[in-house]
């Protein structure tokens, strides 16, 4: 999945004297993350910002071929959106930062997908229940699960990466304190399945000015 970012200032509000060293600092921040959906194949995505208008899969998913599918998972099972004769079924389902959903390329070509909108700042918490969890990085930022984007292993979690090149997964256990075979990346644009043995969150303050 190839994936980019371009972030900028919708509001800035200056502290102190607006000299060469005075700092600006962003209030607010949008921008945009591309995602590619593989000819004939899954891919499994996040959008990881606040769009205008509310995050409905028929208001953040457009574009789109007619046979487009988009896969969210309710917990127990998915709830499929069809994107046919130019419009959704079930279009009010919600995709926004911190979730993720599998969405299906009918065709025989790659299917590009761009989200506009607000990044997430403050606070973020993603509520985990016992068992398998599809979700995302709240934040359009790259790096490791643990280290970089602040997830908090529990002993056993499970990590299921999908990788859209061989439409399989890759997997990455915590187990005695650390990451077998290694701490997952994840890019930007990028949702996995997180399964665990209890309920809790995934939850981190973030700033565009950190």
């Amino acid at each position: 999945m190839r994936t980019q970012i371009l972030l900028a200032s919708a509001a800035l509000a200056a502290l102190g004297a607006f000299t060469a060293s005075a700092q600006v600092y962003s209030v607010n921040a949008v921008g945009y993350v591309n995602v590619t959906v593989p000819a004939s194949g899954f891919a499994l995505i996040a959008n990881q910002l606040n769009a205008t208008g509310g995050n409905a899969v028929s208001n953040v998913v457009s574009g789109v071929p007619d046979g487009t599918l988009v896969y969210l998972w309710t917990g127990t099972s998915f709830s499929i959106s069809t994107f046919d004769f130019g419009e959704w079924d079930n279009g009010g389902q919600v995709l926004g930062p911190g979730g993720s959903a599998f969405v299906r390329n009918p065709t025989g070509t790659a299917l590009n997908l761009t989200f506009v909108g607000e990044v997430p700042q403050g606070t973020l918490t993603t509520p985990l229940i016992a068992g398998f969890n599809l979700v995302s990085s709240q934040v359009p930022q790259a790096g490791t699960l643990q280290a970089t984007l602040g997830y908090t292993p529990t002993e056993g979690d499970l990590v299921y990466r999908w990788n859209a090149a061989t439409q399989g997964y890759s997997i990455s256990t915590f187990d005695f304190g650390a990451w077998d075979p290694s701490e997952p990346n994840i890019a930007v644009g990028e949702g996995f399945w997180v399964r665990r043995s209890s309920a809790g969150s995934w939850s981190r303050t973030f700033s565009v000015n950190q």
